[in-house]
């Protein structure tokens, strides 16, 4: 817990970064800590507010899980842990069933993200790449975020023009702003829309008397976890994404301070699946580490632990404010339709990232076909009932290609085309 202050704790030098263990002046740290909260808050907020989940628990989870994070990873690897946009589609297709059985699905994910965490740790990285090719991790980060392509339509059809402003002030600040503007272009095109709604008269009756009466100072709500099969395994392909970031996450703060930090990446998975057990353990959505903060960290060359220190305690100060929960409450349904219409498609289009990042070739037929039936369920929402427990599309997209998948390799190696390569090569 204790940091050396770098220089003279007020300049960085030309070429030089504030390494994890440093930080600069108490007052500039407080700063870039606020910096982290700004760049995590649209991001964190925008999960609960689509799935209805508690907004200040949420808050406070991430917040939470933040400091569980830094010391579990011993304050080597700076990271802010803010709600992951993964878990959105299982816990929209498991809504009906009550906030208690979707956060039972969020801890069953989180103990299962920190049981692999521990494999990585003992066994190393090796282990994730056997089990979950680039094939493979690409469709099912792909199909989670174009699973809901429905809904967002829906949503935005609800409410056209004020989802088209929010998607046009989204599109505009992403694309052409700079710096911070474009790394909160969701947020800004979610007040925008806000603000146009109130004006033309689109926001909820009763608005502004439900932001009144909320008091300014009170508790988060909590829940009980209750576990359903059917909302478990719809939740567990999530932990796919999860991995990915949290290893990406460790990769991207290697590159950016010179370190080689790969022997984190069982400890962040083991921090990241005990924060997202915590939070579904009491009425919380799970979280991730987030690229939003590492965009902070590139530009302000500070890689301070002691920064996301500032950042986790502000964000729990935030969650005992119940008028800002409010607030969060009263976006209204065209609003969420131009934001998701976005955001769904950026997690379908990580899938792709993913496999044009790791040269995956769709000549092959294997990587072709695996990864198509896997979209179609996905995409389709393929539901079908066993024993039962009704299924849908994320599961056995998910499930199909990570059997189908080595099965399909295994027959076209001993069988297929890639054993006569094999003989005349």
């Amino acid at each position: 817990m204790r940091w050396t202050v770098h220089g003279d704790g007020k300049t960085i030098n030309p070429g030089a970064v504030v390494a994890p263990e440093e930080r600069l002046s108490w007052g500039r740290t407080i700063g870039i800590g606020m910096q982290h909260v700004i760049a995590m808050f649209g991001a964190t907020l925008l999960v609960p507010t689509l799935t209805g989940f508690p907004v200040n628990t949420t808050l406070l989870f991430s917040g939470l899980g933040t400091i569980l994070f830094l010391l579990i990873t011993r304050n080597r690897l700076p990271s802010y842990l803010g709600s992951s946009f993964a878990f959105i589609a299982p816990l929209m297709a498991t809504q009906a069933e009550g906030i208690s059985v979707q956060i039972g699905g969020v801890l069953v994910a989180g103990l299962t993200l920190s049981a692999i965490g521990v494999v990585v740790k003992v066994a190393g990285k090796r282990v994730i790449d056997a089990v979950m090719p680039p094939t493979v991790t690409g469709a099912i980060v792909a199909l989670i975020g174009l699973n809901l392509a429905p809904t967002a339509a829906k949503n935005f059809g609800d409410q056209p023009l004020v989802a088209a402003v929010t998607l046009c002030a989204i599109l505009v600040a992403t694309v052409a702003g700079r710096g911070m503007i474009a790394r909160l272009g969701i947020l800004i095109g979610v007040i925008t829309g806000w603000v146009f709604a109130a004006v033309t008269g689109n926001l909820a009756e009763g608005t502004a008397e439900t932001i009144r009466q909320a008091a300014w100072f009170g508790l988060p709500t909590f829940h009980s976890p209750e576990f359903k099969i059917s909302a478990i395994l719809v939740t567990l392909p999530v932990i796919i994404v999860l991995v990915a970031e949290n290893v990406g996450h460790v990769k991207a703060v290697s590159a950016m301070t010179g370190r080689d930090l790969d022997d984190l990446a069982g400890d962040a998975l083991i921090a990241d699946g005990l924060a997202t057990t915590l939070a579904g353990g009491f009425g919380g959505s799970g979280t991730t580490t987030y690229a939003e903060n590492v965009g902070v960290m590139a530009a302000t060359k500070v890689y301070s632990t002691a920064a996301y220190w500032v950042a986790a305690l502000t964000a729990i100060m935030l969650a005992f404010v119940p008028k800002f929960g409010a607030l969060i409450f009263t976006i209204p349904i065209g609003v969420l339709g131009g934001a998701t219409i976005v955001l769904y498609g950026l997690i379908g289009m990580l899938g792709v990232r993913i496999w044009q990042d790791n040269q995956v070739n769709f000549n092959d037929p294997v990587n072709l076909t695996a990864a198509a039936v896997a979209l179609v369920a996905g995409i389709g929402n393929l539901t079908l009932t066993v024993f039962g427990i009704e299924l849908e599309g994320i599961a056995w997209g998910s499930a199909g290609i990570i059997v189908i998948y080595p099965i399909l390799r295994w027959l076209y190696l001993h069988i297929g085309e890639g054993r006569l390569a094999g003989r005349f090569s």
